[in-house]
């Protein structure tokens, strides 16, 4: 189960800190010391443009599974914003009177990047790093957040995605409570998840609501998108988000009441859409539900990491762990 590092930046201290926790994900990563010595630039990078232009923020550090491990960073603030991206991202360019080359090293260092930023909203910065550059490319380009309640090491929430060809599967399990009782029920049904991808999601279901029998419970909800037929398929119990977004529409998708693994009536599958365009968006009851990705110019077209993070930076509750999964097709 892949859990986020939340880190609070509002001064060089803490900044120093971020250096180091990312050296040693580095190293339990595999990192060469060319790739950790990147990683390790972007963050002090990310660090110090927090302080010096946005007035601080926050850094999520994400471990990458697959067959190329590595570690996504990504910078969140509710700051000025960028006028001028492109000009911005130039060497030279600076609006705190410093040398300005910290966003262009950012882009340089990173096998992957992406960014969102609105006048005086804020800006959303990704970088992502893997010792053999970027990984091939799968049918889905997929991210999510996952930061554990202020305070608490273990989280209640987890995610978990299996690709082959013609199926795709999403999860995401919000752990009754939080802390280390809550995360034992998130990582019994993930554990069940992976054992029985191959089955039906009625199959899935039960057997991950035989897993959790002797946990504490959970909510949680599985998708599966199939392409050839254009579909994805949601079955959910609790109070998990699931929605597909497209320009032209977007589907809030049905979940039943109950517990999982303790009081469950029934599983039922609903079908919708998958345009091409199609975004989906699932999220834990630690993030608010009153969203509208309308609302933030041009996010829809960002890396999943981005948008997963500007829901995560503006509508987390802040009393709960708090997880967002975003997933597209490949371009």
């Amino acid at each position: 189960m892949t859990t986020s590092v939340s880190l609070l930046i509002q001064d060089i201290s803490q900044v120093a800190e971020a250096r180091r926790i990312i050296g040693s994900m580095a190293r339990d990563t595999g990192f060469d010391e060319t790739t950790a010595g990147r990683a390790a630039i972007a963050v002090m990078e990310m660090g110090t443009n927090l302080i010096k232009h946005a007035g601080g923020g926050e850094i999520v550090i994400t471990p990458l599974s697959g067959m190329n491990p590595g570690l996504e960073i990504l910078s969140l603030d509710k700051g000025p914003g960028m006028e001028d991206l492109d000009r911005c991202l130039a060497d030279g360019f600076s609006t705190a009177g410093s040398p300005g080359n910290g966003l262009g090293a950012i882009v340089r260092v990173a096998d992957q990047w992406d960014i969102h930023t609105v006048p005086g909203k804020g800006t959303a910065l990704v970088a992502r790093f893997r010792n053999g550059g970027i990984e091939a490319p799968r049918y889905l380009d997929i991210a999510g957040v996952n930061v554990p309640l202020t305070g608490e090491t273990a989280c209640g929430d987890g995610w978990a995605v299996h690709c082959e060809p013609g199926r795709q599967l999403v999860l995401v399990v919000d752990g009754l409570g939080h802390g280390p009782v809550a995360e034992m029920a998130a990582r019994e049904a993930i554990g069940a998840f992976g054992e029985n991808v191959g089955e039906s999601l009625q199959e899935i279901m039960d057997a991950m609501h035989g897993a959790m029998a002797h946990t504490r419970g959970a909510a949680l909800a599985l998708a599966e998108i199939d392409p050839d037929r254009r579909q994805i398929n949601y079955t959910g119990i609790g109070n998990i988000v699931g929605v597909v977004h497209s320009d032209e529409k977007v589907y809030r998708m049905i979940s039943h009441n109950g517990i999982m693994g303790h009081t469950v009536r029934r599983f039922q599958q609903f079908s919708y859409p998958w345009p091409d365009d199609a975004l989906l968006i699932m999220h834990s009851d630690g993030v608010g539900t009153h969203w509208n990705l309308n609302s933030y110019p041009g996010l829809s077209r960002r890396h999943p990491s981005v948008i997963a993070g500007v829901l995560y930076r503006d509508w987390s509750r802040g009393r709960d762990d708090a997880t967002v999964v975003v997933a597209r097709e490949m371009n």
